[in-house]
């Protein structure tokens, strides 16, 4: 879909938003529960590691987003759906 309004970009933009969040959310569970159950790390040190991996989750899903987005507008396909 090529949005021509505002209005339908942004509902592309929240679609394709909650898509890749559900995406990525289970990578994100797996890393905080290794985190958790690290016995070499302080709690301070889980919790820090913890915040690296929540702005690497955001990161990411914000990229994943402007790149399916971009993509849905101009027409892009992923090289091994040529």
């Amino acid at each position: 879909m090529v949005p021509v309004k505002k209005e339908d970009l942004r509902t592309l933009v929240t679609e394709t938003t909650k898509e890749v969040y559900e995406e990525l959310t289970p990578h994100l569970v797996q890393l905080i529960n290794q985190t958790h159950r690290n016995p070499s790390l302080t709690e301070a040190q889980k919790q820090d590691e913890i915040s690296i991996h929540m702005m690497g989750y955001v990161k990411s899903c914000t990229n994943e987003i402007i790149i399916e987005v971009l993509a849905e507008i101009l027409g892009l396909e992923d090289e091994d759906e040529e």
